[in-house]
């Protein structure tokens, strides 16, 4: 069977910074990635990549087979129009660290807008989407309130609920609890298993170790923008073979 996702000798500059420097990975369909690393080893920008909010200096992104971001024309790579690369978006949903809601809608219309204008559904079937959405992640209750009077996990759950409504194929999760207060992390993480639990393919980006231990059939450690180590969790985590991953998580438990 096909991966659902394929990474190509991925690569992407800034300037002269090499970020990603040939990155090749498959996610099976249904399969649960946790992505660790110290800070500035390429996490976030793979992530990027992988629905195109950062464009690849070279190498390709495919899920289900098809190319993202890009078209094949006339012997030579093309980017897609903004128009046609919204409808591949459509299919890998993007928790972002600061929960990127719009100020000025209500949870439930923020939750809806996306289905209405890149799904084109009408009015009463994408506030239908949104109340079942927000419903699941717990806030059922919230539907009218503006993001100001949320608490940050509650704002995290709105940016989840408003992902699982475009039914996405695959979810990339960016150190979904990095801007939360510790006593709000576990609402969210409890969240985030319960999806694991349904069977979605998703990658997380985390320094939630224990979490991804528990929840990730496989964790990939990077550092200096390459996939330095991959496995199981109790391979990678528990023992690691490589010494700059046992570094890293040496480090993580001193702190």
């Amino acid at each position: 069977m096909d991966p659902l996702l394929r990474i190509v000798d991925l690569h992407k500059r800034f300037g002269e910074t090499e970020v990603l420097c040939g990155i090749d990975l498959e996610v099976p369909r249904t399969q649960k990635v946790a992505i660790i690393g110290p800070s500035g080893s390429g996490k976030t920008t793979l992530l990027r990549c992988v629905n195109y909010l950062e464009k690849p200096t070279s190498g390709h992104v495919y899920i289900d087979g098809t190319l993202i971001g890009e078209k094949h024309k006339n012997g030579a790579y093309v980017h897609l129009s903004d128009r046609e690369l919204a409808k591949e978006r459509a299919e890998i949903g993007f928790v972002f660290q600061r929960f990127n809601l719009f100020p000025h809608l209500t949870a439930l219309a923020n939750v809806a807008i996306a289905p209405r204008r890149v799904l084109g559904l009408g009015l009463q079937e994408a506030e239908a989407r949104a109340r079942e959405m927000l419903t699941k992640v717990g806030l059922g209750h919230k539907f009218d309130a503006f993001p100001e009077r949320l608490s940050g996990g509650q704002q995290q759950r709105v940016a989840i609920a408003r992902v699982l409504a475009m039914q996405p194929k695959l979810m990339l999760f960016d150190e979904a609890t990095s801007a939360l207060d510790p006593e709000l992390i576990g609402e969210v993480l409890r969240v985030i298993r319960q999806l694991a639990e349904e069977g979605r393919t998703m990658i997380m980006v985390t320094h939630e170790i224990q979490f991804a231990t528990e929840v990730a059939d496989r964790v990939i450690f990077m550092d200096g923008g390459r996939i330095v180590e991959e496995g199981p969790p109790d391979a990678v985590i528990r023992n690691p073979s490589q010494a700059r991953t046992r570094a890293f998580l040496t480090r993580l438990s001193e702190r």
